[in-house]
């Protein structure tokens, strides 16, 4: 293969180049890798533990991961909006953009002021890019940050009683595949959340309802759960980035449900009640 087709390959993410998924092990990341593979695309993970490996803290291990890749799903740790990470997405999409990347797709937070400067970043790389805002996952229940608080059986968290339309991460993936391997998606951000909005409570009741345990949902001020958190051990600069976002985005901006689900996938999104029966039968909360 030529040094021209070689670039060219890496300038076509549905061809021969592969589709480099940035961490790629997460609940997230980890889907989309599943579901690329499906279609039979050349998928390259990006995680420490991968090879070549990528560490978003380690930029000397960005090129090697970027070599011939099409295009990038973009998910940011430990958030989109954490400070400094706008300045490191930059940095990368750059980076990107220089080895002849051609997409970058961004797992954005709806609502979060704070990631507008990230996903500026992307669009700023020179590259096709799409940005993907998803409200909260219904995964965190059963997978991620909520986890060890509902096998415990009790779920402290600064809510209120405001009402979210959680989605599923499935959901997010099939889109996020859509945008990095079919056309029309440049210059698009897609706005996705469930069909429906839940109180923390209400959710919690739904897990239970469906077979899987009970969970008292236990609102707290913001300054009690910054104690809750500091008291799991979080470092300080984390723990108020953390209440000072979850302050923002429970404050009732994103009680409102949206169609980007169906406007992508020609079908509604996935309900909360679905995934909860889905995630007894698979045995998430046991043990």
């Amino acid at each position: 293969m030529t040094q021209h087709t070689t670039a060219n390959a890496a300038q076509q993410p549905g061809a021969q180049a592969p589709i480099l998924v940035l961490c790629g092990t997460g609940t997230n990341g980890s889907r989309v890798v599943e579901r690329l593979r499906e279609r039979g695309r050349p998928v390259r993970v990006g995680s420490r533990s991968a090879e070549p490996p990528f560490d978003w803290d380690s930029p000397a291990t960005w090129d090697a991961a970027l070599h011939g890749v099409g295009a990038v799903f973009v998910v940011c740790q430990p958030d989109v909006g954490a400070p400094g990470t706008a300045q490191t997405v930059r940095a990368f999409a750059q980076r990107a953009a220089h080895a002849g990347v051609r997409r970058l797709v961004l797992l954005s937070a709806r609502g979060e002021e704070a990631a507008l400067p990230t996903e500026q970043a992307i669009r700023d790389a020179g590259t096709e890019w799409t940005i993907l805002r998803a409200s909260w996952f219904f995964q965190n229940f059963s997978e991620g940050v909520f986890l060890p608080s509902v096998l415990e059986g009790e779920l402290p968290f600064p809510a209120g009683e405001v009402r979210e339309p959680f989605i599923d991460a499935d959901d997010i993936a099939q889109v996020a595949v859509a945008a990095l391997t079919e056309e029309g998606h440049h210059g698009r951000v897609h706005d996705l959340t469930g069909p429906r909005l839940l109180g923390f409570a209400e959710a919690l009741a739904e897990v239970s309802a469906a077979g899987g345990p009970t969970v008292r949902y236990v609102p707290l001020a913001p300054q009690e759960y910054a104690r809750w958190l500091a008291g799991q051990g979080l470092d300080p600069g984390l723990v108020a980035f953390l209440v000072e976002m979850f302050g923002q985005l429970m404050d009732g901006r994103n009680a409102v449900v949206s169609d980007g689900v169906r406007e992508v996938l020609g079908r509604p999104a996935r309900d909360f009640t679905d995934f909860a029966h889905e995630a007894v039968a698979k045995g998430a909360w046991q043990g």
